[in-house]
């Protein structure tokens, strides 16, 4: 693996990182409602360019998907970069500190390096496949909870997804009676490096989009967390369902999920065109 895909992945996420910095808390951010619950800003778009330039300056035939549009289809189809450049943006609008940057690289269904960056913090999580993951520089791991019993947990509720939200109050009934607490902060990708960081004992959340997890589920696999979609699987990226965390934690996540909210069941209730 090319040692350079770390270096443009901290480089880019921190190129986006001043945007936001400069950004947040402005009165001029050109908000935009791209669906219902589902905003964009000129905070998003000014990130997202900035990443972008970065990394084609870098590797010019590289692929990229990101979130506001920033796809590029490089001639060499072998990497793509996947990219969120303000996750958290409802946070963000309303001024609450809880957001960040999301890079990944990934070669087909293999994420091959990771970064989340909190730009208000200035905490930097990275993780290369294989190497294991990093906060600042020092190696992080999951913290070994047992199980649900007790956990202190993340989640996200099913705003872009009205349909689940019936599987979803099943599963957060019966995890919150087990868990010692919940919290739904708002930026997928945070909550995911705070995962792997021991912080979080594990996150759960349903209809997400690539680049809300790539970067994050690498970060939690290369702690020694586990990161699958709701039946165990590895297709967490394509269908946006995933369960994340210490792996006695996820084992007890995925008897839940077993019981109210397996994958043929999301797909029924939200087809992954919506």
């Amino acid at each position: 693996m090319d040692p350079r895909l770390l270096e443009v992945a901290v480089a880019a996420a921190q190129a986006g990182s001043e945007v936001l910095l400069r950004t947040f808390g402005s009165d001029d951010l050109q908000v935009e409602q791209k669906a219902r619950n589902d905003f964009v800003s000129r905070a998003d778009r000014e990130s997202e360019s900035a990443i972008v330039d970065l990394i084609l300056e870098a590797f010019p035939s590289h692929s990229i998907l990101g979130e506001e549009g920033g796809v590029y289809a490089g001639s060499s189809g072998e990497l793509e970069w996947v990219l969120d450049p303000l996750d958290g943006t409802s946070n963000f609008l309303r001024g609450v500190p809880y957001f960040c940057i999301s890079v990944a690289c990934r070669r087909g269904p293999d994420t091959l390096v990771g970064v989340v960056l909190d730009p208000l913090r200035g905490d930097l999580f990275t993780a290369v496949a294989g190497e294991g993951s990093r906060r600042n520089g020092e190696a992080i791991h999951v913290r070994p909870a047992a199980g649900l019993k007790g956990a202190f947990l993340a989640t996200g509720f099913p705003f872009k997804a009205h349909p689940a939200l019936d599987a979803y109050l099943e599963v957060f009934r019966e995890v919150f009676l087990e868990a010692q607490a919940i919290r739904r902060c708002g930026a997928a990708a945070l909550d995911l490096a705070y995962t792997a960081a021991g912080i979080f004992d594990g996150f759960f959340e349903f209809r997400l989009a690539p680049w809300d997890l790539a970067a994050g589920c690498l970060l939690v696999q290369e702690a020694g967390g586990v990161a699958t979609d709701l039946d165990g699987g590895s297709e967490y990226l394509s269908t946006g369902n995933v369960l994340a965390g210490a792996p006695g934690v996820h084992r007890d996540l995925l008897a839940v999920m077993a019981r109210h909210a397996g994958e043929a069941r999301m797909d029924d209730l939200v087809p992954r065109s919506l």
